[in-house]
């Protein structure tokens, strides 16, 4: 029975002892090194290479020669390959690690383009998919990051392009609003239709949904019977958008975008049970 037992405890050993030799040690390479092969790999395109090395870097030399270069390229590897999330994460680290560093316009430009992409999803890289039907998400959060780096960065390299990004992070939002007019003047609710067409107008005025938005009040108005706001929306349409198809040619307004087929107030008000017998 000993004999039995003394060779089940020599045989778990060896397999003990199998198990340690087969697990081979990571060997640590000289911080140069994973710096020279994560550039090396970044030339040539190969991010996941890359970002395996400057994690690798961070990881064993945080405080090295080359610490706070490899976090600015871990941002910039991560959101080639995709990860913006990871991108985010690691802009976010940098500028929580290195806030007087002469990279941080960097740091916060690249935090605001990985929110900027993130919203809009891997689906409209491939498919034609209406943005701005898409829930805005992280666009006010890229509209923050951007504002950031110009009110501390006015003159930065990455200036112009977060200006550009934010006039387009507006006029989506605009849009946005005017998707859910149109949604709502479908479902024949006008007066909401009303106020989102008034908020495009109020606080996106320079944007190109501005002139559809004129048009769904002016003709939200005059359906609900309010003649005055008709007026006003058709003049400030005429002062800002005098070619506006909206105009015929003796310039009179003639647009109809509701398509109400001629039902009544009543009738809409009363989901089609009185009105227009």
């Amino acid at each position: 029975m000993r004999s039995v037992v003394r060779l089940l405890l020599l045989s778990t050993l060896f397999a003990l002892a199998a198990g340690c030799a087969s697990q081979k040690e990571v060997e640590v390479l000289p911080e140069q090194t994973y710096y020279e092969n994560a550039r090396e790999a970044m030339n040539s395109g190969n991010f996941n290479e890359a970002e395996q090395n400057l994690d690798a870097l961070e990881t064993y030399y945080p405080f090295g020669r080359y610490a706070e270069q490899a976090q600015l390229d871990l941002i910039f590897a991560r959101y080639q390959n995709l990860d913006l999330e990871g991108s985010r994460a690691a802009a976010d680290r940098f500028i929580r690690l290195n806030p007087q560093s002469e990279h941080l316009d960097y740091a916060l430009y690249m935090r605001g383009l990985a929110s900027y992409n993130l919203d809009l999803g891997l689906a409209t890289r491939y498919f034609p998919v209406d943005a701005a039907a898409r829930n805005p998400g992280e666009q006010l959060q890229a509209f923050r990051d951007f504002s950031q780096l110009l009110n501390r960065f006015p003159d930065s390299d990455y200036a112009l392009d977060a200006r550009q990004r934010m006039i387009a992070i507006r006029n989506r939002m605009a849009e946005l609003e005017l998707h859910a007019a149109r949604y709502y003047i479908k479902r024949e609710a006008y007066v909401a239709a009303n106020n989102r067409a008034r908020y495009v107008v109020e606080n996106y005025p320079s944007s190109p949904s501005v002139e559809e938005a004129l048009m769904i009040m002016a003709d939200t108005f005059r359906f609900l019977e309010l003649k005055k706001g008709a007026n006003d929306a058709i003049a400030t349409l005429r002062k800002n958008f005098p070619n506006s198809d909206a105009f015929n040619d003796n310039g009179e307004y003639e647009s109809d975008l509701l398509r109400r087929q001629n039902r009544s107030l009543t009738n809409v008000v009363t989901f089609g049970l009185m009105g227009d017998e």
